[in-house]
């Protein structure tokens, strides 16, 4: 039998899911990474995905951005198969991924005022504004392969004061960033879920915000044939 997780949010959600997964199986290289996954994201959901390396994070990660196709069962895009309703839903998406994602030949300005661009100038504040959110006013103009590794990252993680998506899907966000960024992350996502949005992401960091709901992929495996896999606990997903 296939275990249920609904990411249930810390405000009253109304109406269907934004995202739904049904009865997800996924392999790697003829190698089991999860199967039975049913997951239901609602507006203001934060799910965290949670198991060893090679349990399968980046992989649903893959299928949630649809980079990749290779499963088996349904998602859903706000009640429409992701077929059909494919573009619309990553027109509400943003992904920032494990590697940052930035031209190191451009400055931070230059990058998100491409990235800017493919909002069709939509952006919820200034270039200007988003950097100096993530503690780079001064460094606006400085070809971008001058910066730390922690430096790219915050130029990467910019794009969340930038973009309209409703949908955040996160690959390890608090690499290389310090506490100081780490707190003003968790807050950004606690704010965009309280507007209305969900955020779906992976981390090793032990996460402060108490509405973080935890989807542990390990639960998800095949065990003698059947799937009688075990709930979490407090704070899980599984009903």
């Amino acid at each position: 039998m296939s275990q249920t997780a609904t990411a249930e949010s810390a405000i009253p959600h109304l109406g269907k899911p934004l995202l739904e997964l049904r009865n997800l199986h996924c392999e790697r290289d003829e190698r089991l990474l999860f199967s039975g996954l049913n997951l239901s994201l609602y507006s203001g959901s934060i799910v965290q995905v949670e198991g060893p390396n090679g349990s399968g994070k980046t992989s649903l990660l893959r299928l949630l951005t649809t980079t990749s196709v290779d499963y088996q069962g349904e998602i859903f895009w706000r009640g429409v198969p992701l077929a059909q309703s494919r573009l619309d839903y990553l027109n509400h998406l943003l992904f920032v991924g494990h590697l940052p994602g930035i031209k190191k030949a451009l400055s931070p300005r230059e990058n998100l005022a491409w990235f800017s661009g493919l909002n069709s100038g939509h952006q919820r504040c200034s270039v200007e504004s988003a950097l100096s959110e993530v503690g780079l006013f001064g460094f606006e103009d400085v070809p971008c392969f001058h910066l730390s590794a922690g430096q790219l990252r915050r130029v990467a993680l910019a794009r969340l004061f930038l973009t309209p998506a409703q949908v955040w899907v996160l690959d390890e966000p608090f690499t290389a960033i310090d506490k100081q960024g780490v707190a003003n992350l968790e807050r950004l996502m606690s704010e965009h879920a309280a507007g209305g949005g969900c955020v779906v992401l992976t981390t090793h960091q032990d996460l402060a915000m108490p509405q973080v709901q935890k989807l542990n992929l390990m639960d998800f495996r095949e065990r003698s044939g059947a799937h009688d896999l075990e709930a979490e606990g407090e704070g899980s997903l599984y009903e």
